[in-house]
């Protein structure tokens, strides 16, 4: 899940929200099989039309890029969190944890080589509960190997469950709640 500065569009993403016979919020005048859902790389919110022959299910990951759409007619643009319909808001957390796990090798790379902010501030202190003590930890274990795996992170500094902590951080970023965004970008 490298961040690729060149490229401006998902390839996938995961639906949050689907809504038959529905009106886009963003194109006036198209309607039919509307869905929101959240890119996989960028994190991207996004609104798309689907095609009304297709079945659709909460969390699947579609193929939205220019080449291989087969159940998306069209990407009509990038909505905004406030826009989000409650199943969306109600899933979101979910498909983070999803999003994450798929890509537990870009998130676990990020345990290895993240650097201070500033002098006061890591950016490993941005995720929820971490805080000074397991920074040190983490730094002084990353030192010695770095992190295989989210277990190989839980194990070795006793922090449970870090794919939810990042999960609750993409949450903060995609919301608007982060001063500071690390993963997100716009």
């Amino acid at each position: 899940m490298p961040q690729t500065q060149n490229k401006k569009y998902e390839e996938f993403a995961y639906v949050l929200d689907y809504r038959p016979n529905s009106r886009s919020s963003l194109i006036k005048g198209r309607d039919g099989m509307i869905i929101q859902a959240i890119g996989m790389e960028r994190l991207t919110i996004l609104e798309l039309l689907g095609n009304e022959d297709e079945t659709f299910s909460i969390s699947e990951k579609l193929s939205i890029g220019k080449d291989g759409r087969s159940k998306i007619l069209s990407v009509l643009g990038k909505l905004s969190y406030d826009k989000l319909t409650t199943e969306s808001l109600t899933s979101l957390t979910d498909i983070l944890e999803l999003i994450v796990n798929d890509n537990e090798s870009y998130y676990v790379n990020y345990f290895n080589n993240a650097h201070a902010v500033t002098p006061r501030l890591h950016s490993l202190e941005m995720i929820p509960g971490i805080g000074k003590t397991f920074l040190s930890q983490i730094l002084k274990e990353r030192e010695q190997t770095p992190f295989s795996s989210f277990s190989d992170i839980s194990t070795r500094i006793n922090l449970k469950e870090p794919e939810q902590l990042i999960a609750k951080r993409l949450m903060e970023e995609i919301s608007g709640d982060a001063k500071l965004n690390i993963f997100v970008r716009s």
